[in-house]
């Protein structure tokens, strides 16, 4: 079921977050680190730890949040939502198809933290916004589930429903906007988070009523464009994906998977084929972009954007495609030409080559994990697989991935990893855990 998704957090773009080869300081600026392929090359991390081995430092965070922390320089930045105030009668919110989902019975605290990423104290907490929700989101769900985006200069939090902020680097909020209510399918939630590129902010704000996607001025929050779309509800984020001289923005979608000018929000080209419920974010490089899903069927493309326009569904452009074992709600891990993933939110791993489909050296089970929500990551020569229980498996990154290592913490993991310069970052459900050696 697609419920499980809203602290995977959720995608943004395949270049540096500032569009600027020169950002500094940057370590995981978005929820899929610095290329929005959930990799980085130059990264020497480390492979094990436990609860008493490698923890530099775990700090509590208050409230429910399965958004993933970025690192910029000496700050590591997260959102949460605490409930305060006496508990309220609970109810539900009514939707359509409405089932396992929690109950309303609490005003929200929707807050953005930001911590020392040496000592693990908390620099400044900002309350961004106060309410009762309309939903309250799947069990497995939290209403602070996307992930922030910054450039080194400002932040950028995004609550959907609650409201979308910017913030500077010392938690003063620049500015905000409100897009209304989002209904969510079944009530479940709300996860896709915001790209940031140039200056501009991407919000793909698709629902079960007119979903809709917009850029906006990074410094002001004004409107540059917003384009509407045919779609229902989806918690995939868009990459960005510079191509020919051109810019594009990439949506994953129930109906199609659309590509937009950045600069003007026409559209370039769309493919159909995609399963409904869209979680899984694209991954992109050399003009090839991949997107997959797992629902009522399973499905994974690659797609030349080398002159790709208008329909292209079954054309050429059209690389390779599969129907077994494809993502749902952990995103691909693209490392080097290796399309790594997940089949449905199982333990089971398959990488495939980027430009032919093939795989090597076919489905893995990794046999001492459970359940997996968080995304993949990879640093060097290793990737790490993390499962609900708190559990990472690490494995040789190439060809053929071998277990290095096997990691245990004692306690749960909805959200993928953040990377720093040499330490590793974990959110639970109740701390954030620096790693380091």
């Amino acid at each position: 079921m697609f419920y499980f998704l809203w602290g995977i957090g959720l995608v943004l773009m395949a270049q540096t977050t500032t569009g600027d080869e020169d950002a500094a300081n940057l370590e995981w600026p978005q929820w899929r680190g610095p290329d929005g392929t959930g990799y980085v090359a130059d990264r020497n991390l480390p492979t094990e730890w436990s609860q008493s081995e490698n923890i530099r430092w775990k700090t509590r965070i208050p409230g429910r949040g399965h958004s993933t922390p970025v690192v910029i320089g000496r700050l590591v930045i997260l959102t949460s939502a605490i409930p305060v105030g006496e508990k309220l009668p609970p109810r539900m919110s009514g939707r359509p198809g409405e089932h396992d989902n929690l109950p309303i019975d609490s005003k929200q605290q929707f807050v953005v933290v930001a911590l020392d990423n040496a000592s693990g104290e908390v620099v400044w907490k900002t309350v961004v916004h106060e309410q009762v929700p309309i939903e309250a989101g799947h069990v497995t769900a939290s209403l602070a589930s996307a992930s922030p985006v910054s450039d080194g200069e400002l932040i950028f939090a995004s609550f959907g429903s609650h409201g979308l902020y910017c913030l500077d680097m010392d938690g003063k909020v620049v500015w905000n906007r409100q897009f209304g209510q989002m209904h969510s399918k079944h009530g479940h939630g709300e996860g896709a988070s915001p790209v940031l590129y140039g200056d501009k902010l991407i919000v793909n704000w698709d629902h079960e009523e007119q979903s809709f996607i917009t850029a906006l001025n990074k410094s002001t929050g004004d409107t540059i464009w917003r384009c509407e779309r045919n779609e229902e509800t989806s918690w995939s984020t868009p990459v960005i994906a510079s191509w020919a001289g051109q810019t594009q923005l990439i949506v994953a979608g129930t109906q199609r998977v659309r590509s937009y000018d950045l600069s003007t929000g026409e559209d370039i080209w769309e493919c159909g084929g995609m399963s409904s419920n869209i979680v899984a974010t694209p991954v992109y490089a050399n003009g090839i972009v991949v997107v997959g899903s797992s629902y009522e069927k399973r499905v994974m493309l690659a797609i030349a954007l080398d002159g790709a326009r208008g329909d292209i569904t079954d054309t050429d452009k059209v690389l390779w495609s599969r129907i077994r074992g494809t993502p749902y709600v952990p995103s691909m891990l693209l490392a080097d030409d290796g399309v790594y993933f997940l089949a449905h939110y199982q333990n089971i791993l398959t990488r495939v080559n980027l430009n032919t489909g093939a795989e090597s050296p076919g489905a893995m089970r990794l046999g001492e994990l459970g359940s997996i929500y968080a995304s993949p990551v990879g640093a060097g020569d290793y990737i790490y697989v993390t499962d609900l229980e708190g559990t990472t498996m690490v494995l040789s990154k190439g060809a053929e991935p071998r277990q290095i290592a096997i990691n245990r913490l004692n306690e749960n993991v909805n959200a993928s990893l953040a990377f720093g310069v040499d330490d590793i970052f974990i959110r639970g459900v109740q701390h954030l855990y620096c790693i380091g050696r």
